[in-house]
């Protein structure tokens, strides 16, 4: 009995042992699965950006090359790259740099420079790199001849080692396949140090008409020396005209400055008209107070243009046909104004009211730009907003909030004399606190002529990047995540504007690092 007993209490025992070293194996075998596979590994990666005519420089993808702790070092000799036939029409050069360890984009470090006349290409190296991570990165400018409708493609295949080992890249990501644009305005040009906030409209003749601030000496808002600049371009953006100062309020420069914009086309009138806030002085936001004359308070001030953008009449002020003498601040909201089904004009407009606190809201004109009017706006602690016609005489404004992570939506039918807040308002639409593009367009989907929704802005709830366009199917009532393009990924003062080009294309005009862009998106790339 006591044998039998000792028998089982081992059997017992072996059994433990057997689980345990069973467990012991599995825990093994998920940490090594867990574990970073060792070994040289290489990868390429592709930022979401268009490349741009009239820029030298403008990132195509990197390559991450990560040597791990052990190794020696290794001397690489030449990489080897391919285009679609595309891009070998459309890119004059590609440049390749070494960041080393920085993994952003910049235009240092040059490798070497390549001008593309076969689709497969080889680019020298001869880095000797140390264990650890370091990144190379493909650069391209375009020709001038470059179509902006068209797509360039762009990998790089593999590593060459002085050994004549081969290396094969991975890819990871998208973005591989990039759309082309323009750069509208460049930073430094004419010894302009910054372009900024975007307005655009297009004209019955077809023409675009972009308009923006020209910040001579900083990128700061007002007060400071800033005038209106005015670029047009015949051709469905593809080219663009000289630029024209429409706005200059003359001597002093400084501390007179015009600034923030907006545009629209009077298909009655055939006139263009231009809002702007005028600072005499500080008399912006923040130095702003109660009145009417220019000496104390912005003034909202007007340029119109009766021949397709080629002449434009002197500022005239109407805050006093509309401020409320009460209010320290009253002016448009930058981008773009719409005239209504009736003929009515209207521009999203902002008031700081006597507690200075913010207030989006409209002016409208009954009567094509004879006389202007406003009311009170719908939500406190909103700015920069833009404005469509939903159904006649129903005017949706889609806020900038200053609460952050959303838009904020109200609605009129009273040209703002009472408002009722959307169901889409502060949950809708993500928003970091910045200016956002809101337009409505009647376009071809399936052939068929559709009005659509188109929203543009930073789709994020903080810091500003990651540029998209949506599309909404049933007038701003809802937003399906599959309508949306991703048009530039990084991070910028982020302001944009959106017009509709022709039944088939949309034109996004959008802000760099004190450049300005403009790229032609197809419908059907936005809804899916």
């Amino acid at each position: 009995m006591i044998l039998k007993m000792l028998n089982t209490t081992e059997k017992m025992k072996n059994i433990k042992r057997k689980a345990g070293l069973s467990l012991l194996l599995m825990l093994a075998s998920f940490t090594l699965k867990a574990l970073p596979l060792k070994g040289i590994t290489i990868t390429a990666s592709s930022p979401v950006v268009p490349v741009l005519k009239g820029l030298e420089s403008n990132p195509l993808l990197s390559v991450r090359i990560y040597i791990p702790a052990g190794e020696k070092e290794i001397s690489f000799k030449t990489i080897t790259a391919n285009l679609n036939p595309v891009a070998l029409r459309s890119i004059e050069k590609i440049d390749v740099y070494f960041t080393d360890q920085e993994p952003l984009f910049a235009a240092k470090n040059k490798l070497t420079t390549v001008n593309p006349s076969t689709g497969s290409l080889s680019f020298d190296l001869n880095l000797k790199l140390k264990p650890g991570m370091h990144y190379i990165w493909f650069s391209a400018k375009l020709k001038e001849e470059a179509d902006i409708d068209s797509k360039i493609e762009f990998h790089a295949s593999q590593i060459l080692s002085d050994n004549a080992k081969k290396y094969v890249i991975k890819e990871e990501g998208q973005g591989f396949v990039k759309r082309l644009g323009v750069a509208v305005k460049k930073a430094g040009e004419n010894g302009i140090n910054t372009f900024r906030i975007p307005g655009i409209a297009i004209t019955d003749k077809g023409s675009l008409i972009t308009v923006y601030d020209i910040r001579y000496r900083n990128s700061g808002d007002l007060p400071g020396n800033i005038d209106v600049g005015m670029s047009r371009s015949t051709d469905g953006g593809k080219s663009w005209q000289p630029m024209k100062v429409i706005m200059d309020m003359g001597q002093p420069n400084e501390n007179n400055g015009v600034g923030d914009p907006a545009v629209l086309f009077d298909p009655v009138s055939k006139k263009i008209w231009v809002a702007a806030l005028w600072s005499k002085g500080n008399r912006s936001i923040a130095g702003s107070k109660p009145g009417l004359s220019e000496d104390v308070t912005g003034q909202l001030v007007m340029v119109s243009s009766d021949d397709d953008g080629l002449t434009w009449s002197v500022p005239r002020s109407i805050t006093k046909g509309t401020k409320d003498p009460e209010w320290n601040l009253f002016f448009n909201g930058p981008g773009s104004g719409i005239a209504m089904a009736d003929g009515k004009l209207v521009f999203a407009a902002q008031y700081w009211d006597e507690n200075a606190m913010p207030y989006s809201t409209l002016v409208y004109s009954p009567d094509h730009g004879l006389t202007w009017k406003t009311e009170d706006g719908p939500k406190p602690n909103t700015t920069e907003s833009q404005i469509i016609e939903t159904t006649p005489g129903v005017l949706m404004v889609n806020m900038r909030d200053n609460r952050g992570s959303f838009r904020s939506v109200a609605t009129t039918d009273n040209l703002g004399k009472t408002w009722t807040e959307h169901h889409t308002s502060y949950n809708a639409l993500p928003d970091p606190i910045c200016m956002a593009s809101f337009i409505k367009a009647n376009v071809l989907l399936k052939g068929k002529p559709t009005e659509v929704v188109f929203f543009g802005n930073n789709n994020t709830q903080a810091n500003r990047y990651n540029l998209t366009v949506k599309a909404s199917l049933d007038l701003g009532e809802t937003w399906n995540s599959k309508n949306e393009i991703l048009v530039d990924d990084r991070k910028f003062f982020g302001y944009s504007s959106l017009t509709k080009i022709d039944d088939n294309t949309i034109g996004f005009f959008y802000e760099g690092w004190k450049d300005l862009y403009f790229v032609r998106i197809p419908v059907k790339e936005i809804i899916k």
